[in-house]
């Protein structure tokens, strides 16, 4: 005898798709939607639909925006000759709330992973060469993960962007604020001091 009924068993499958949200959580979501009021279901339903129409892909940076070009590509007071390459959103989000770069974004949307099936044609590259070729672009910061693939895409966007007229650099990566060295694995201690610099 099936306790939950079809539409709330199927909305619950619905959530537990999205990324973090295991079959509890999606449970939670699904039956607090199911005791708020309808017309709040109702707004949430329509927020849902109106999204894949109301927002875009900046045709520069391949953020997700409602306008073209994004109001970060478009902004006056930007440093037009610097290009961050991010992975996904989610970093460009993480690095605006630092406040220390004030240069332009390029999303690749992925990082390389031929196990997966994920090579450069799958990935913004070629969009990123393009743009480097079409705008006046002076340095090329990578920001990419210091996991192997993010590691594999910084080496492979180095490879082919030495051959452009662009300045290439990689986000430094080391020991975090606060923490004792002596508990810093291998990898991240040997990064930190390979990206070293001079003390002020």
């Amino acid at each position: 005898m099936q306790v939950v009924p079809p539409a709330l068993e199927k909305l619950i499958q619905d959530l537990s798709r999205l990324p973090g949200i295991g079959k509890k959580t999606a449970s939670r979501l699904a039956l607090h939607i199911m005791r708020s009021p309808a017309e709040e279901a109702r707004a949430l339903a329509a927020d849902l639909a109106e999204l894949h129409t109301a927002v875009k892909l900046c045709s520069s940076c391949f953020v997700f925006s409602e306008t073209d070009p994004c109001r970060i590509c478009s902004d006056p007071v930007r440093n037009k000759e610097v290009v961050c390459v991010v992975e996904g959103p989610d970093d460009l989000l993480a690095i605006e709330k630092t406040g220390a770069y004030q240069g332009l974004y390029h999303i690749l949307h992925g990082v390389l992973a031929p196990m997966d099936g994920i090579g450069p044609d799958e990935i913004k590259i070629s969009e990123l060469v393009n743009r480097i070729r079409r705008e006046k672009i002076a340095e090329v910061l990578i920001a990419t993960s210091s996991t192997v693939p993010g590691e594999a895409t910084a080496a492979y966007l180095s490879r082919i962007l030495h051959t452009e007229q662009v300045q290439v650099t990689r986000l430094a990566c080391g020991i975090p604020m606060g923490m004792d060295i002596k508990y810093a694995d291998e990898v991240t201690l040997a990064r930190a001091i390979e990206t070293r610099r001079e003390s002020k």
